[in-house]
C-alpha cells in the first residue's frame, strides 16, 4: 500500500488530486463519470458575494495547445451556494473547496465569514486574479500590497484553510507569494491562466467578445512548472500545482518541482474521468518507484 495523504495547512486530503475551479462545477455534474469520493478534494465554481451574469457570448475559444476563457465568473452568489447548493455536497465523499471572488477586500471577506457562519466548509481558495475596483480595475494578484491585502481580509473571516491562487502575470511572482503568506495565508494555489488572445482572421475580429481572455492547457505547463519550482524554494507554506495538466506523469512533475497537491482544470473537458486516472497513475508511479509515501516525492527534482 501507498500512503497518498496530504496535508494543505489544516486540511486532511486523501490523496494529491484536486480539481481547478471553474472546470468541474460543483462536483455533481461529473458525479455519473467517476466516483468523487476517490479524489482528494474538488474545487467548486467561483462564488461571489452578489450573483453575476459573466460575459457576453462568445466568451471561450480553442487554441493549439490550450483555450482562451473570459466566462467572467458567472454564478449565482454565495447565498445561493449556501442554500442550494452546499446542502448536497456532502454526498460524494470529498472534501470539498469554495474559490471565492470580489471586487474589494471587503467583499472576499464578507463571502468567507458567511461561508464559515452558515456551512462546515473547511477550505477557501481565493481568486487574486479580480480587477480591484479601488485600483481602477487592476488585478489584486498583480502587486504585493493588493494581494496581502485580500489574504488579511479573508484570514480575518474565515478560520479554516485559506488557499490564495496567485497569478502569473506578474514580474516575480516569489514577491506575491511571501506577501500572502506573511499576511496568514494557509497555502498557495499555482498558476491561474495566463493573458492571452485570439484573432478570427477572416472577420478580423477578436475570437472572444471581451478581446483578451485567460491561457489555459498544455501550452502553459513548463511555466506553470517552473512557477511552482521557484515558489516552493521562497515560501515555507505549501504549494498546490496547476497549468496544463493533462495525465498522470505531468501532475508529477508538480510535485517533483515543489506541489504538494495538484488541480487539474482543462483536461476535466475533454475526459470527465481523467482526474480519478491521475490517482491510479501516482499511485502505480510510486509503486513502481518503491515510494512508500507520496509526500517523499513532494519537491524530490534534482536539480
Amino acid at each position: 500500500m501507498v500512503n497518498l495523504n496530504v496535508n494543505i495547512g489544516k486540511l486532511a486530503l486523501k490523496n494529491p488530486v484536486l480539481t481547478a475551479s471553474g472546470t468541474f462545477g460543483y462536483g455533481e455534474e461529473f458525479a455519473d463519470f467517476i466516483s468523487l469520493d476517490r479524489l482528494g478534494g474538488y474545487i467548486v465554481k467561483g462564488t461571489t458575494l452578489e450573483p453575476r451574469q459573466g460575459n457576453p457570448y462568445p466568451r471561450m475559444a480553442e487554441t493549439p495547445s490550450g483555450m482562451l476563457n473570459a466566462v467572467g465568473l458567472q454564478n449565482k452568489g454565495v447565498d445561493y451556494f449556501i442554500k442550494e447548493i452546499y446542502p448536497g455536497l456532502s454526498a460524494y465523499g470529498s472534501v470539498p473547496i469554495v474559490n471565492v471572488s470580489g471586487a474589494r477586500p471587503e467583499d472576499y471577506a464578507e463571502v468567507c465569514r458567511r461561508l464559515a457562519d452558515n456551512t462546515d466548509i473547511q477550505a477557501v481558495e481565493i481568486n487574486i486574479s479580480c480587477p480591484n475596483v479601488k485600483q481602477g480595475g487592476m488585478a489584486f494578484g498583480t502587486t504585493a500590497a493588493g494581494a496581502a491585502s485580500v489574504a488579511k481580509a479573508v484570514r480575518g473571516a474565515f478560520p479554516g484553510t485559506v488557499i490564495v491562487k496567485l497569478s502569473p502575470n506578474v514580474t516575480d511572482i516569489t514577491e506575491i507569494a511571501r506577501a500572502v503568506e506573511g499576511e496568514g495565508a494557509d497555502a498557495v494555489s499555482l498558476i491561474n491562466t495566463l493573458m492571452g488572445m485570439a484573432i478570427d482572421v477572416e472577420r478580423r475580429r477578436p475570437c472572444l467578445s471581451t478581446v483578451t481572455g485567460g491561457l489555459s492547457g498544455p501550452a502553459v505547463r513548463p511555466v506553470a512548472v517552473r512557477m511552482v519550482w521557484q515558489v516552493a524554494k521562497a515560501v515555507s507554506i505549501p504549494v498546490i500545482g496547476l497549468g496544463g495538466i493533462m495525465n498522470g506523469r505531468d501532475a508529477l512533475e508538480f510535485i517533483l518541482a515543489g506541489a504538494t497537491a495538484i488541480e487539474v482544470g482543462t483536461a476535466n473537458f475533454i475526459d470527465p474521468a481523467v482526474t480519478v486516472k491521475i490517482v491510479d497513475y501516482i499511485e502505480d508511479y510510486c509503486i513502481r518507484h518503491n515510494v512508500s509515501d507520496i509526500n517523499e516525492l513532494i519537491g524530490a527534482v534534482d536539480c
